[in-house]
């Protein structure tokens, strides 16, 4: 089979609704009254991304309590269909794609064969013999000098001779723009209707978790799934090219209407650190090509060991069967700690992995820190969240091995500090405050019966 995956791109690419971001830029600075400026712009998976819009990350972190709206366009979709479409993805992947039904979802990781991960993606059974993938920016690139391989490329090296396998990227038929937070049941069924948020096989009731819809709206095709990277109530929707820009104006307007803002890659980290007890891993962060995904908080929702195989599984045995009880944490601390070890008594436990301001922590976690930074415990006090990972377990265990988070009705709550470490292994300067928090810093709703937000 050809190369399906992109050469690698020396410019970075522009998201399909880069004029519709600018528009909203002015829609928002008349509705706030402030002063036009530009978009704030990263190099995000060989994407021009905005980092934040006319409002700060801090603004955009706190939308999702509303509404989140989010440009996901540099994110690529990849379908394979054919009679052994499914035989080569359950191969390949560590999720069960055999007995998956149509019209669900399910998160899976794609790995190498020492267990570590190449990405992490959501894969969306369509028909019986066609799947899309929704896989991670830059991982359609496939580049040789580069030393990059494309998703779609390296799940191709596991496809056997005259199997009926047909792989299409699909991306630029596409837009991806993800709709997240308590009120987007109402905005989604104000603009499209109480159906698509629907269950496809009883009607009268709601979506579930992890499933999607298609639906028709003006003569055009979409997708949508009650999924997303928050863990709050939400949707990701996969509006039609011709058409993406007139939505997403349509979409964002309303946002606004709700009190709700776009959100960029700066938000979106901060909502996706601060979803739940754990948060949720990035690839290329949490995820590496160091650590295999072993003890990672959605390990078990990923990976089906009882299957007979898939790529990697021999390796994820090993570390199972040596009895690693690394872990992968969530912290409060009162500052940003990117770059510093994580240390307790003396000791190194761990390294950070992900860190940043949060506008989401309580005041009583906040206190908690014991900060001596004004900045932190007051009212209008601010403090960071993150992840890393840790050589081995803080927590306790309980008898049918899960760890234990709750303690006398009282959250469990590790006092660490974080240093930076030189060449010569030598801390470098003061320690700055936190602690592993075992309730995270925002309850996760996503999976909670959307009747809780159907009549707001």
């Amino acid at each position: 089979m050809e190369k399906i995956g992109y050469n690698f791109p020396y410019t970075p690419r522009k998201t399909a609704l880069l004029d519709a971001e600018n528009w909203y830029q002015q829609l928002l600075s008349d509705h706030l009254g402030r002063d036009f400026t530009p978009i704030k712009t990263s190099n995000f998976g060989e994407y021009e991304m905005a980092v934040n819009y006319l409002t700060s990350v801090l603004e955009e972190a706190k939308a999702v309590e509303k509404v989140a709206i989010f440009n996901i366009d540099h994110m690529a979709q990849i379908r394979f269909t054919g009679s052994d479409a499914a035989n080569l993805l359950d191969r390949v992947l560590p999720a069960d794609v055999q007995n998956m039904k149509i019209g669900q979802c399910k998160y899976t990781l794609l790995l190498t064969e020492k267990g570590t991960v190449l990405d992490d993606l959501i894969i969306m059974r369509v028909q019986k013999d066609n799947f899309i993938l929704v896989i991670n920016a830059g991982h359609d690139i496939t580049d040789v000098e580069k030393n990059m391989i494309s998703d779609a490329d390296f799940i191709c090296k596991y496809l056997n001779k005259n199997e009926d396998v047909n792989i299409k990227d699909i991306s630029d038929e596409l837009v991806k723009i993800d709709i997240q937070g308590p009120f987007s049941y109402k905005l989604i069924t104000k603009l499209y209707g109480e159906q698509v948020v629907k269950n496809r096989n009883k009607p009268a009731k709601n979506m579930k978790f992890f499933t999607f819809n298609e639906f028709d709206f003006k003569g055009h095709h979409y997708y949508i799934s009650r999924t997303g990277y928050t863990n709050r109530w939400g949707w990701e929707m996969y509006v039609p090219v011709a058409v993406a820009e007139e939505q997403f104006k349509r979409i964002t307007t309303e946002a606004i209407e709700l009190g709700g803002l776009l959100v960029g890659l700066g938000g979106r980290d901060e909502n996706r650190i601060s979803a739940g007890n754990f948060g949720l891993p990035l690839n290329g962060s949490e995820y590496d090509r160091e650590h295999t995904p072993v003890n990672a908080p959605l390990f078990n929702a990923a990976i089906d060991m009882n299957k007979d195989d898939f790529v990697g599984k021999k390796a994820l045995q090993k570390d199972i069967d040596s009895g690693t009880n690394k872990r992968m944490v969530l912290f409060i601390s009162e500052g940003i700690v990117t770059g510093r070890a994580i240390f307790k008594d003396g000791k190194k436990i761990g390294t950070v992995t992900s860190s940043i301001n949060s506008p989401n922590v309580s005041q009583e976690k906040r206190e908690y820190i014991g900060s001596l930074r004004k900045n932190v415990s007051g009212e209008d006090g601010i403090a960071a969240i993150g992840l890393g990972w840790l050589k081995h377990n803080p927590f306790k265990i309980d008898e049918n091995g899960k760890d234990i988070l709750i303690i006398d009705d009282k959250a469990v709550r590790i006092p660490i500090e974080f240093f930076r470490i030189d060449d010569e292994g030598n801390l470098k300067g003061k320690p700055v405050r936190g602690y592993i928090s075992g309730d995270g810093v925002t309850p996760a709703t996503a999976p909670r019966a959307l009747k809780n937000i159907q009549n707001l």
